[in-house]
């Protein structure tokens, strides 16, 4: 959910996976090769990388960049948000994909885009009321099942079936959020265990924790009244967002893979390639 104050650029230390490589224009970016599935297999290394938007990568990141080598690059932004971010910084000729995951009427969306931007809030009382955090789920419930959300998913999902889309770099503007159910949606179908799925989407909170401190400070200067848990809610990941997601999954369609074959398409020839392709 966050915008372009999240492309502020802050130091951290070198992660603890698999992957030795870091973007310090892009904070939370990792790869998710490494990780176990329950059949004993790996995701392969180099394949999947999650990474925030692109667009205060600095040059030695571009040089990272250009070892990923990602043939495709699928952008989960609409147009509102691209138009106030600086573009992208690739390198190389990835395949560039759009796929727009963003309800501009839904509440929750407009409520915390106003809250991470320092808007006006009158009109949102009942959504302040509810707090920020309650907001948070209600976007992951509709990442299951608005119409936008679930053709995006699905087709980030058919193109990293495919090896010629292979690295596949996916991103939004925070790289948390719709990144972060993107990653679930992917990781699940390879056969990785809920726990290190959710292992790996906490992650975001450990690697942003300067970059999070600063948006914070920043948004309570813009707006003094802020609460700041107000603030915390918007920056952060909570498993409580991710249960909302999981919760919606199979209230709607009865287990999470059956959202995945119902809900996203996902047929048992598009997983194995899946499999095959992505899987150690």
């Amino acid at each position: 959910m966050c915008g372009t104050l999240y492309a502020r650029r802050h130091r951290r230390g070198r992660p603890t996976n698999v992957r030795d490589w870091e973007l310090l224009g892009a904070p939370n970016a990792r790869d998710l090769g490494g990780l176990p599935t329950t059949d004993g297999r790996r995701v392969r290394v180099g394949r999947l990388i999650r990474t925030p938007a692109l667009g205060r990568l600095t040059e030695d990141d571009l040089t990272v960049l250009g070892r990923l080598a990602p043939a495709c690059v699928v952008d989960l932004r609409d147009d509102s948000e691209t138009a106030v971010a600086p573009p992208n910084r690739l390198v190389g000729d990835p395949y560039l994909v759009r796929l727009p995951v963003l309800d501009p009427a839904h509440p929750g969306f407009t409520y915390l885009s106003a809250v991470l931007h320092g808007r006006d809030l009158a009109g949102y009382d009942d959504q302040a009321r509810r707090g920020a955090a309650a907001a948070m789920a209600t976007v992951y419930r509709w990442f299951v099942t608005g119409a936008a959300a679930r053709e995006g998913f699905a087709r980030a999902v058919r193109l990293a079936a495919d090896p010629a889309n292979l690295p596949l770099l996916f991103h939004c503007s925070a790289g948390k959020d719709r990144t972060g159910w993107l990653a679930v949606v992917l990781l699940t179908a390879l056969g990785v265990d809920e726990e290190t799925v959710r292992a790996d989407y906490l992650r975001h909170n450990e690697l942003t924790v300067e970059l999070r401190e600063a948006m914070s400070a920043a948004m309570l200067r813009r707006r003094p009244e802020l609460d700041p848990e107000t603030a915390r809610a918007v920056l952060e990941v909570r498993p409580e967002y991710l249960d909302a997601g999981y919760d919606e999954a199979r209230r709607v369609y009865g287990s999470f893979d059956a959202y995945l074959a119902d809900g996203l398409g996902m047929t048992a020839a598009l997983r194995t390639a899946l499999r095959t392709h992505l899987l150690d």
